[in-house]
């Protein structure tokens, strides 16, 4: 992405990458909606948003169209419609899905473009780590979530929090509910564990498919991927936020170690 006010390539190849790896910026810097003059955590954006375009306009579209769609995730598609879209994406056309486009379609397209990622949203070098989780609990678990997703490359990151939003919201709509007028809104009854059941494997996976005893493998770690991604799902929002401590902390230790970083940080603001 393009870098505002300063070129990171003014810095030395060891601080830009220090810089990158920190992500350290404003929550909602970019947004022109922001409300000022309210004290807000530090989010782990990086300078740019990395995400790919077919993620991000699959996640709208189901929000704009899809939150009240029984079953989405589960229910059946039109492979080649899907298979259309998939090409169209691969050729670099700038495709707008609008309210003409299947629900379910575009559920199965998001599917199989991280099912199919070569490397899934989080790296198989941190499979492991990250389904140790699954046998914490309370703060200790969400603690070290945190710290492991600190340790993703920024177009993973910030992917991997765009996708937990939208599944955040697809769960809020789970349950049946009351409009104005007294009426019944039918809930999508993909609650945060149904979701993770649905996502979990094509997000944490410890063999590239098809490679030999990767079912087995998965198998005998879906409780533990289904659990640690309901957690991703539940605690999005505070996992993806750095707390004013602990940058300060990071700033103060920089100002001796990388003062180019932080000379860098502070003329972007």
């Amino acid at each position: 992405g393009a870098m505002s006010v300063d070129s990171i390539t003014d810095l030395s190849d060891n601080t830009s990458k220090l810089l990158e790896a920190l992500q350290l910026s404003h929550p909602h810097e970019l947004d022109p909606r922001r409300s000022l003059g309210k004290k807000k955590m530090l989010s782990l954006n990086p300078i740019s948003w990395q995400v790919p375009r077919i993620v991000d306009r699959c996640c709208k579209h189901i929000e704009t169209h899809g939150l009240q769609t029984v079953g989405i995730f589960r229910v059946g598609s039109s492979k080649k419609r899907v298979q259309q879209l998939r090409e169209e994406f691969d050729q670099g056309l700038d495709v707008f899905l609008d309210e003409h486009q299947s629900v379910h379609d575009v559920a199965a397209l998001l599917k199989e473009f991280l099912r199919d990622m070569p490397d899934p949203l989080i790296p198989r070098e941190l499979y492991s780590p990250f389904l140790s989780t699954a046998s914490m609990e309370g703060p200790a678990q969400l603690a070290t979530l945190q710290l492991l997703l600190f340790l993703l490359p920024p177009c993973h990151s910030d992917t991997l929090h765009r996708l937990l939003r939208f599944l955040s919201q697809v769960a809020q709509h789970a349950q049946s509910s009351q409009g104005p007028d007294g009426q019944e809104i039918p809930g999508n009854k993909m609650t945060a564990s149904n979701l993770a059941t649905v996502f979990g494997p094509n997000i944490l996976q410890k063999e590239k498919p098809g490679e030999k005893d990767a079912v087995a493998m998965n198998f005998e770690d879906s409780a533990a991927i289904i659990l640690v991604l309901q957690r991703l799902i539940e605690h999005h929002q505070a996992l993806f936020m750095v707390s004013p401590e602990m940058q300060l902390d990071i700033l103060r230790r920089l100002f001796q170690t990388d003062p180019d970083v932080i000379d860098y940080l502070l003329r972007r603001k």
